[in-house]
């Protein structure tokens, strides 16, 4: 492998690259009875093909349903996550050869890319997280290109790209806000400003966002509004200290793979070297690659710690994900591997033992859990046979094919996706949380309330629409495996037509 490294670093990645994304795909697709909650959630919401959600906007939902709609189950989510990262190894690839990386050098990049956390365990579980990796990574590439040669198919692609990630979570906006900073800041990027291209990509960004934008205002701004209610602010001074230190000790922690392969790789000898050359790369913003390359590496990390030191709000770990995708070529660059690499072979069996270790992790959250861990588990969920029990109980009470099922968003959006009729989920019998609901519709069709555990009355969020509301019904079903996992008991209450409620009690 180190030869084929050697003479065809292309090839290389390429088995190496594919291997890794064919593998977290098939991995769960083979062994995972149930989907992940980020992968049914989006599944749900995709059903109704709405412009926005409670939660996101609106493009992994769109690409769950696609797959849905292509291949009529759920495993959808573990390919669109393979491919997420597979277009991010590819734009990573391409980004390390414009900066003036080797072959070698770009392989190696992938590898230790490869090792960090959010390339690994995060995978199966397809959310906006994952679909940012090649988000981020294709539009520092087209950034790159676009300055450098200045071709306006660079800027429209670009601009089509950040209007991609807007719609996928608008995190994005720290790269954009980078990106634009790099132009104002930097001659070789300014000097493009009384130039159509930025011009270009603005106008393309803008007029793809226009529908999204009529959306968020017709309903008052849902998704921004649900994440101001999830924020948690500051409980004090200490909170301004500990929740940014907090998140930089998390991102630290989640490239402990990536330092590892680095220590196999150098050993005591290559640590010797990498202090002699301490002199040589102690100047990096020497050439215009490398200001690059740390430009992006380091200034969203920086605006996310900053905003959490002055607000003191705690920002999610996972938030990380797409931010780090220039961390191998950053090693790679300032470390002068693989030059100073004595011991490649090493380095690449600890990536391969490294990405064995988690790829069996996942095989045995799924098999060997299960029998050693005796609790409920979402990945264990019966969700095929409770919503096809929840369908046939609705079926012999009204007649008809269940249309609407309001509850939790486990037990609501399990029913939604895996049930014949692929019902319409009400999520907490909440009008303003599910905007698609028509209230005509609901009203002529009915509805199904479920709720999961041994309470027999339905959650405090539908109680709210029916205070006398006592369960019709109930059935316990066994978890998806063999294991000892204690079974689940669901519960529910039909709503026949004419009864829906929409306005609370009280």
């Amino acid at each position: 492998m180190i030869r084929l490294i050697e003479n065809a670093p292309s090839r290389a990645a390429l088995y190496y690259a594919g291997g890794l994304c064919l593998l977290y795909a098939l991995i769960p697709a083979l062994t995972f009875p149930n989907p992940p909650l980020d992968v049914i959630e989006g599944f749900a919401w995709g059903r109704e093909l709405q412009l926005g959600y409670t939660k996101h906007p609106p493009m992994q939902a769109w690409l769950l349903e696609l797959t849905y709609r292509l291949t009529g189950g759920l495993s959808g989510g573990y390919w669109l996550s393979a491919l997420s990262v597979a277009l991010g190894y590819l734009f990573i690839w391409r980004l390390a050869r414009r900066l003036g990386l080797s072959g070698q050098q770009a392989f190696w990049s992938l590898v230790l890319t490869s090792v960090t956390f959010y390339f690994t365990l995060p995978l199966p579980e397809f959310n906006p997280n994952i679909l940012q990796i090649p988000i981020w990574a294709g539009m520092m590439l087209l950034f790159h290109r676009a300055v450098d040669k200045g071709r306006l198919l660079d800027w429209v692609l670009l601009g089509t790209l950040a209007a991609f990630g807007l719609y996928t979570k608008y995190f994005v906006l720290l790269l954009i806000g980078a990106i634009g900073l790099y132009a104002l800041v930097f001659a070789d990027a300014r000097r493009h400003i009384l130039r159509p291209g930025p011009w270009v990509t603005i106008a393309v960004c803008l007029a793809l966002l226009v529908p999204h934008a009529a959306w968020l205002l017709e309903t008052d701004f849902l998704t921004l509004r649900y994440a101001a209610s999830r924020s948690k602010p500051a409980d004090g001074f200490v909170d301004h200290l500990f929740n940014p230190l907090n998140f930089l000790a998390a991102q630290i922690g989640n490239h402990a793979g990536l330092f590892l392969v680095l220590l196999a790789g150098l050993g005591w000898h290559g640590l010797k070297q990498v202090r002699l050359r301490r002199r040589e790369v102690a100047t990096p913003l020497a050439t215009p690659s490398d200001r690059f390359l740390l430009w992006f590496a380091v200034l969203p990390l920086a605006v996310v710690l900053i905003a959490s030191a002055v607000t003191g709000n705690e920002f999610e770990h996972m938030w990380g994900t797409p931010m780090f995708v220039l961390s191998g070529i950053l090693a790679v660059r300032f470390l002068a591997l693989p030059q100073l690499w004595p011991f490649p072979a090493r380095a690449l069996i600890a990536a391969i033992a490294i990405q064995a270790i988690f790829l069996g992790i996942l095989f045995g959250q799924a098999v060997l859990e299960p029998h050693w861990k005796h609790k409920q588990t979402r990945l264990h969920y019966p969700g095929k046979a409770i919503a096809e029990d929840m369908a046939r109980v609705w079926k012999e009470h009204m007649g008809t094919d269940l249309a609407y099922v309001a509850g939790d968003m486990w037990s609501a959006a399990n029913v939604t996706t895996q049930a014949a009729s692929r019902p319409s989920m009400f999520y907490l019998h909440d009008r303003t949380l599910s905007p698609w609901i028509d209230p005509k519709d609901v009203q002529e069709k009915g509805l199904m309330i479920v709720w999961r555990g041994d309470q027999e009355t339905p959650i405090e969020e539908i109680l709210r629409y029916y205070p006398d509301a006592v369960r019709e019904g109930s059935r316990t079903f066994a978890y998806q495996t063999s294991g000892s996992i204690p079974d689940v008991t669901v519960n529910w209450v039909i709503v026949p037509p004419g009864k829906v409620v929409f306005e609370p009690a009280n």
